[in-house]
């Protein structure tokens, strides 16, 4: 996403070289991708086949943020493939589009959030964090544009950004996939392992990019660490309030 021969060079040379020679560490950000990808799919199953006469599916705003959501899950996997692969100039090509999806679903979670509103006091933990969590959204992606020329910067603050629109996903996630298995629980035990299950999940794709930085080159990228402290910071003011 950006542009000039030596950003090309840099990339070619991260994708060929760096990215492909380092063995499995290769593989790190397209694996992460399509686990999103899969959470997303499996969250919203019902949406996308099981019970597509539902009322969201023909409510305007969700149709609008659903469509830019996914859009933006697929472009993140195809672009980190593309640049594991080297296809530097497809990478570029598409990072318009990535942009426009993210700004997509920037736009269309506001839209959701004004219509949903229902006062900050009667929020649960989560829907409050969210609405401290779109802004960092879109400041990491935003931030991932502007170090476009930077590769290393520029696919953390994507895949950190990426991290802070999680919860819907998990939310849907944590129904489809696991609450089938516990039917020997009580709906209040249910309710009551759905955040340490949360956390446990989001917090470990944090947890796997500082194990891949550590991997890789022996320390933690500023962006990496950043980005969990920030995550950390603005559930610390939820809890709090």
């Amino acid at each position: 996403m950006g542009g000039g021969a030596a950003s090309d060079m840099a990339v070619q040379t991260l994708g060929r070289s760096g990215f492909q020679a380092s063995g499995r560490h290769s593989l790190f950000f397209p694996i992460a991708s399509l686990f999103l990808l899969f959470l997303t799919i499996a969250g919203f199953w019902d949406n996308l086949f099981t019970d597509v006469g539902q009322p969201s599916n023909s409510d305007p705003k969700f149709i609008v943020h659903g469509l830019f959501c996914g859009s933006w899950m697929i472009a993140l996997l195809a672009q980190s493939l593309l640049v594991n692969r080297g296809n530097v100039r497809l990478h570029r090509k598409l990072g318009m589009f990535a942009l426009v999806a993210a700004i997509g679903v920037a736009l269309s979670t506001i839209w959701v959030f004004v219509v949903v509103w229902k006062g900050w006091a009667l929020m649960t933990p989560e829907v409050r964090a969210n609405r401290l969590l779109l802004p960092s959204y879109a400041l990491f992606v935003g931030l991932g544009y502007r170090f476009r020329r930077a590769p290393e910067q520029h696919k953390r603050f994507m895949y950190t950004g990426t991290l802070f629109m999680l919860e819907p996903i998990l939310a849907r996630a944590y129904d489809r996939l696991l609450v089938p298995f516990m039917t020997g629980l009580t709906e209040a035990q249910i309710d009551a392992v759905f955040l340490p299950t949360l956390f446990a999940v989001w917090v470990s794709f944090f947890l796997a990019l500082f194990a891949y930085d550590w991997a890789l080159a022996r320390r933690v990228q500023a962006v990496t660490a950043g980005a969990l402290l920030w995550f950390a910071s603005i559930w610390a003011i939820v809890l709090a309030t």
